[in-house]
């Protein structure tokens, strides 16, 4: 062997364990001596199966682990669409289906697991789906076009997405689950009781106790027609899907002689080594360490790290101290709406064990917690059920794992916050398991604040708490806040040095809290603010953000004398300046509809001023390359022509996107530009901590991109549904569901309390996403505050919208009404009318374009249209 010789690892599935296990390898070095080729089945990379529901609203990319496709590591080679079809140990070769031969050093087997179709009768007739991929979710959704009802076999976590995702198709949807309850794996009966009240309050009807006979082509046109259930009446259903359990995907290790267990899966060491080939390697649901499959990403992770440590070790030439021996397959998630929680020995199958049970059938809350009682006297939690409220989970499960000692009443764990229960003061030890999808100890969280990080996002960053499941987010986020406080530490979140108290008897003031004291005093200038609550006289961190919160609150020009020194560069000009000292100019155009006559106006403005025209991703038209002294007269003509600012320049509302919708669109369902049209006329002007984008899409389709947005907003057969939290930029987010099929007033009405909310209570510079994300339980509590209105808000937040939207102005149309304000457009105070003459032009694809200090155009990388290729 060559001394250039690199070993091979070749890696058969690229699903979420699989990619684990790249992601392993590269992190601890395993491919500085092995190269390592990825063969996926699917067409595209691995994707989070765990939220792929949501592949309806989010789309592929948002899903996707590897969005760009490859790996940074140039040793990992990622082979898509590439379908292995048997496995040679004996000569280290697996074969692809197109007959390539490919040799290996390790093999990894990281197959997954396939549905279990029952042999139910008409199985295989049209519009019968299984729900597993994303290829399966595009078949289910064209299918759902034609039909209206649909019905999902299997009533476990698996059925239960699979109905939300027919739900949200807008089709009538059963569940048909032949255990007498639904998730009868996770739930005891009144736990499954009352989460079918929950899901049945959705129009989602559950037949438990049901056995499916067999699938009916009543037509004769070979699609699904009925539903045929044992010693109960037939449901009349167009689409089916079978939901009924998973089966692991060992065919090639059958094949090539590997050992299976009996009930399946690949017999894999402690080690994930397989007990037939020490060159082979199973992990995740092919799986089956100690004749057991897990069906839960958790587990498939831990396989991946293990077999990573194994393959470091043996390549060191040392022996590895990591084993899988069994994983915790507790569970929480969010099914329909409802939380849902299951952990530990969660039916009391331990000998001696007791049960202690909170049930609220009126707000369909159920909490079981099973313990038992030590020889000392004192009780340890074994497990538990939570339906309605998983509030406790993230401290109830890591006891479970620890042995912590329960409180002298244990009962008071479950019991409601205003009765004095709740887990919340209960201390886990260091080596508590908080984080079960990517095995991280409370200790390791505690370790990684005292390495620098400084937010519970930065935890998640380092150590991966909460980035998979996110169902422990808010204790990672408790267990910071709670070692902050324990070391005597607090994090500086005044605003700046001239709000960060210490001086007569001030505090440090946040963005948030500097509104509160404006809104309550009534101050109307900075000065009066700094002087009752600051020091100095400001910065350029300080006086911006005043300047926003006086806007937000009064609605004042901004340019007016007692605060115009406030403004930044951009709102200064109300233009965004350009990097050769010119600007853009940018005319609003709501929900991307303009007439002709506009667009003429627009285009002889370009032409007559000489300026680069753009179309943006926002629907309008941006102008660049306008001087200082230029703006008034260019926004004369384009206010003329019924035109006003479009606000590009300020933290405010830029757009609201739109698509064509049902007006023009053979697929829309609502006429999504005359929304779109109103929302930005409402919210036009609106200032804030960052700058807000909105989107309107018809149908769910979503051309609108409204995701992506601050707002998005989403047509559906019975209404819209409301869509918060996104952007793009640097660091992008999809937008969350806050609520769905809502009237156009109920959306106007929740719009409105969730800016101002976001308005009062964000940081400066904070965008919508990490807003969200920063508040105590994060989503969940902007619908409390912003749908269930618990803090009683509600009509506070629509009365300071509704001032904001009857003394909205156009700023440059009072500009130009205004002289002193006009004298501020000059390029040089002692000379109106001498343009700068620094500034210069060149010419790219008949349009102008800055020129540096030479008068040499640069363009970076740009590429030259029409260039030979």
């Amino acid at each position: 062997m060559s001394p250039e010789y690199r070993k091979r690892i070749v890696v058969v599935g690229h699903g979420m364990v699989g990619h684990r296990f790249v992601q392993a390898a590269i992190e601890r070095g395993l491919t500085e001596t092995h190269d390592i080729v990825v063969l996926g089945e699917e067409p595209r990379p691995a994707y989070d199966r765990v939220a792929l529901t949501s592949w309806f609203e989010v789309g592929d990319r948002a899903l996707s682990f590897l969005p760009e496709g490859a790996y940074d590591d140039p040793r990992v080679t990622l082979r898509l669409s590439s379908e292995v079809v048997a496995i040679s140990p004996r000569h280290r070769i697996v074969t692809l289906a197109d007959g390539e031969d490919l040799h290996y050093d390790e093999l990894i087997l990281a197959t997954g697991a396939a549905p279990f179709v029952p042999p139910v009768p008409g199985r295989e007739l049209g519009n019968v789906f299984v729900y597993r991929t994303i290829d399966d979710l595009d078949a289910i959704r064209k299918a759902a076009k034609r039909a209206k009802t649909g019905a999902v076999i299997g009533g476990g976590l698996l059925g239960l997405e699979a109905a939300n995702a027919l739900h949200q198709l807008g089709l009538e949807t059963h569940v048909v689950e032949l255990a007498p309850r639904l998730m009868a794996v996770q739930v005891d009966d009144v736990g499954g009781r009352t989460l079918t009240r929950h899901i049945e309050k959705l129009g989602i009807t559950a037949h438990t106790g049901a056995m499916t006979e067999a699938i009916l082509d009543t037509d004769g046109k070979g699609k699904v027609g009925a539903l045929a259930l044992k010693d109960r009446n037939p449901l009349d259903v167009d689409i089916v899907v079978f939901s009924a359990g998973i089966r692991p995907r060992d065919a090639l290790a059958r094949a090539a002689d590997l050992a299976v267990a009996e009930r399946g899966g690949i017999l894999v060491d402690e080690q994930c080594r397989t007990l037939s080939d020490d060159h082979v390697w199973a992990i995740g649901e092919c799986a089956a360490p100690g004749g057991t499959m897990y069906g839960l990403v958790a587990p498939g992770y831990a396989m991946a790290e293990v077999a990573v440590d194994a393959l470091v070790h043996r390549t060191a030439g040392s022996a590895s101290e990591a084993a899988f021996t069994g994983a915790d397959m507790s569970t929480k998630l969010k099914l329909l709406g409802v939380d849902v929680a299951s952990f530990g020995d969660a039916h009391g199958t331990t000998p001696d064990s007791l049960e202690l049970v909170f049930h609220d059938a009126v707000a369909g809350i159920y909490k079981k917690l099973v313990v038992s009682e030590g020889d000392d006297g004192s009780y340890r939690l074994l497990g538990g059920v939570l339906v309605g409220d998983a509030s406790a989970y993230g401290i109830l499960r890591p006891m479970v794992s620890s042995g912590l000692a329960l409180p002298e009443n244990p009962e008071e764990l479950i019991l409601p916050a205003s009765t004095g229960g709740g887990a919340s003061n209960i201390e886990l030890p260091d080596e508590a398991q908080v984080c079960s999808c990517n095995d991280v100890t409370k200790g390791q969280i505690k370790a990684a604040v005292d390495h620098g990080c400084e937010t519970a996002g930065d935890v998640t960053r380092a150590t991966k708490a909460g980035a998979t499941c996110g169902s422990c987010k808010v204790q990672v986020k408790k267990i910071v806040e709670d070692y902050f406080a324990a070391q005597g530490r607090t994090v500086d979140r005044s605003l700046c040095e001239h709000f960060a108290g210490g001086g007569n008897g001030r505090s440090a003031m946040t963005r948030a809290e500097l509104f509160d004291v404006v809104l309550i005093h009534g101050y109307r200038t900075f000065d009066e603010i700094v002087a009752a609550h600051g020091t100095g006289r400001g910065c350029d961190i300080c006086k911006p953000t005043v300047a926003s919160i006086l806007a937000s609150q009064l609605n004042g020009h901004v340019l007016a004398a007692e605060n115009r020194t406030l403004q930044d560069t951009n709102d200064f000009a109300l233009a965004n300046l350009q990097r050769n000292g010119t600007y853009s100019v940018v005319p609003r155009i709501p929900g991307g509809e303009i007439t002709p006559d506009k667009l003429i106006v627009i285009g002889e403005v370009a032409r007559d001023f000489g300026l680069y025209t753009k179309i943006t991703g926002g629907q309008r038209i941006d102008l660049f390359g306008a001087r200082l002294e230029q703006l008034p007269a260019i926004w004369r003509r384009l206010v003329d022509a019924g035109m006003e600012s479009g606000h590009a320049y300020g933290k405010s509302l830029r757009t609201v996107k739109s698509c064509v919708g049902s007006t023009w669109c053979r697929y829309g369902v609502q006429d999504s530009v005359g929304l779109a049209i109103m929302l930005e006329l409402r919210y036009r002007g609106l200032r804030s901590p960052h700058k807000l984008k909105g989107g309107v899409s018809g149908c769910a389709r979503e051309c609108a991109e409204a995701r992506g947005k601050d707002f998005g907003v989403i047509a559906t057969e019975k209404g819209w549904n409301l869509y918060v939290g996104g952007n793009g930029g640097a660091v992008p987010a999809h937008a969350q569901l806050l609520a769905g099929d809502l009237s156009t007033a109920e959306l106007v009405r929740y719009l409105d309390r969730y800016l101002m909310y976001y308005i009062r209570t964000g940081d400066r510079l904070q965008r919508t996403s990490t807003w969200i994300d920063a508040l105590d339980g994060g989503l969940d509590r902007v619908r409390e505050v912003v749908v269930d209105d618990a803090l009683g808000l509600g009509t506070e937040l629509e009365a300071a919208m509704a001032q904001h939207v009857d003394s909205y102005f156009d700023e440059w149309a009072a500009t130009l009404e205004d002289p002193d304000k006009l004298r501020r457009f000059v390029s040089f105070v002692n000379a109106a009318d001498t343009p700068d003459p620094a500034i210069s032009f060149g010419a790219v694809r008949d349009q102008i374009v800055p020129v540096d200090a030479d008068g040499v155009v640069n363009l970076g990388s740009a590429i030259a249209v029409g260039a030979p290729r």
